[in-house]
């Protein structure tokens, strides 16, 4: 028993002194700075924009189709009979419908066009950040981009970025696109 409780304080200070010998190395960026500098972004916002684009034409042509329409009723709604007057209601009230349920469904395809674009970039970024995290030795690389650092200091903390985008062949001085995309106009 004595034995082992001298191996065990032995073990005890090695490893205690190994920790405290130990430096760590910090890092930082800003993975949604890293991702709109990608280029591959850049084609999934493209084809996004043109997605976005798409769903408003056929939503826009879904509003004409009602205006006219309503348009048409308002008018002539003195000179039909009760039988007619109904029809067109209930016409009117089932474009409506159709609208709004091609409203609620553009968006929610909008969000999973966007996911199913924007994950293998993601996925492509935070690769990079893992292997130039093993390749540097980093104990940690934050993402400011989160906002749950409440503070990092610059002196001791190494901004990845720049390492970042050599590892994804971005060139150093390109800076952030102006636009973003558009999500489907709601009316």
């Amino acid at each position: 028993m004595k034995h082992l409780s001298k191996f065990l304080l032995a073990l005890f200070v090695v490893v205690s002194a190994s920790a405290s010998a130990q430096t760590f190395k910090f890092g930082h960026l800003n993975s949604q700075e890293l991702v709109a500098l990608m280029p591959d972004r850049d084609s999934a916002a493209a084809k996004l924009e043109k997605y976005a684009a798409d769903l408003n034409e056929t939503m826009e042509a879904m509003q004409v189709e009602f205006n006219t329409k309503l348009n048409t009723y308002q008018q002539k709604q003195a000179t039909w009979t009760a039988v007619v007057l109904e029809a067109k209601q209930k016409e009117l009230q089932e474009i409506q419908t159709r609208l709004e349920q091609f409203q609620q469904n553009a968006g929610q395809e909008y969000q999973a066009m966007q996911g199913q674009l924007l994950s293998p970039v993601y996925k492509k970024a935070n690769d990079a950040i893992q292997k130039i995290g093993k390749e540097k030795g980093f104990t940690y690389i934050f993402d400011l981009s989160t906002g749950s650092i409440p503070y990092f200091s610059t002196e001791m903390s190494i901004d990845v970025l720049p390492l970042a985008k050599a590892e994804l062949g971005i060139p150093a001085d390109k800076k952030l696109p102006v636009q973003q995309p558009q999500t489907p106009v709601q009316k």
